[in-house]
């Protein structure tokens, strides 16, 4: 079934059911499970029962015990099933760290037949986990967009924080292709770092002080095409001047850095994102004359 919202979510006129908290979350997440697992999604990854298998049971690739891989993944000894009971005492940290691996665990089956034979059930060969994945975070985005204020699980597999209404195409937005090493693959870099679930007031800080260095990394094309050099200075004081860049007995740090942290980033992220698009389009011209 594609996921969509309707009517009374996609208006907001359904105010009760959005915003809902961690037991409700868990409710739907232990749903999703149940239905990829019963179509059998898990089995590459965590194996399946079967009644001709020494053992009783035909193991995936986290081999026989799949607890031993969450331990070493997530370095903390979450039990997985029964999951029906076990998420009951995840704490939410815990809940998004198991989304999270799930989703490396996730693989569409493309070889799937029953196994008749003491009504065994389902199993399965052959595997497409990019397929798989996509239907994953497809499913999971659906509510975890509404879980307090607004999450999504990445293309990388993160739950990341949305952001404040109005700047999610922001987020959104790719750069064009310009420099992929210096400029897109950094952005990116840092938006993960920025909207990373719990990210710290320093792994925030970290973010703008990435993208300013992009900005660094831009000057002389920006200032070619697009600022002059006080424009280009008044930018880059931002960072310098507000504890960011360095640290000095001048820099200003009295302020609310919650909220400044957030304005800095998306005004040096809107800005990246518009000096680039002048700088590719310029190029472009340059190119075609």
């Amino acid at each position: 079934m594609v996921q969509r919202r309707y009517y009374s979510l996609r208006t907001g006129k359904n105010t009760g059911a959005v915003h809902f908290g961690l037991d409700t979350l868990k409710e739907m997440f232990l749903s999703t499970y149940v239905k990829f697992e019963a179509n059998s999604y898990f089995q590459e990854a965590l194996g399946y029962p079967c009644v001709d298998a020494y053992g009783g049971f035909c193991y995936g690739n986290l081999g026989q015990k799949p607890e031993s891989a969450i331990l070493l993944h997530l370095r903390k000894p979450l039990k997985l099933d029964p999951f029906n009971i076990s998420i009951v005492g995840y704490s939410e940290d815990d809940l998004f760290d198991m989304i999270e691996f799930l989703f490396d665990c996730v693989s569409r089956p493309t070889n799937r037949y029953y196994h008749d034979y003491a009504n065994c059930g389902w199993h399965s060969s052959e595997y497409d986990r990019v397929a798989g994945r996509e239907e994953y975070r497809e499913e999971v985005n659906s509510y975890l967009v509404d879980y307090q204020e607004g999450y999504q699980l990445s293309e990388k597999g993160e739950v990341l924080a949305l952001a404040d209404p109005g700047l999610q195409p922001l987020l959104d937005a790719a750069l064009p292709v310009y420099d992929p090493e210096n400029a897109e693959m950094r952005v990116e870099a840092a938006k993960g770092k920025f909207r990373r679930h719990r990210s710290s007031i320093e792994d925030r800080k970290d973010a703008i002080r990435d993208l300013a260095a992009i900005l660094e990394f831009l000057r002389e094309k920006a200032n070619k095409y697009l600022l002059t050099k006080k424009d280009d200075g008044d930018l880059l004081n931002i960072a310098n001047n507000f504890a960011i860049r360095h640290h000095t007995y001048e820099q200003k740090s009295d302020y609310n850095r919650g909220i400044w942290y957030s304005w800095m980033f998306y005004f040096y992220l809107a800005t990246i994102q518009a000096i680039v698009r002048v700088i590719s389009e310029m190029e472009s011209k340059q190119l075609t004359r």
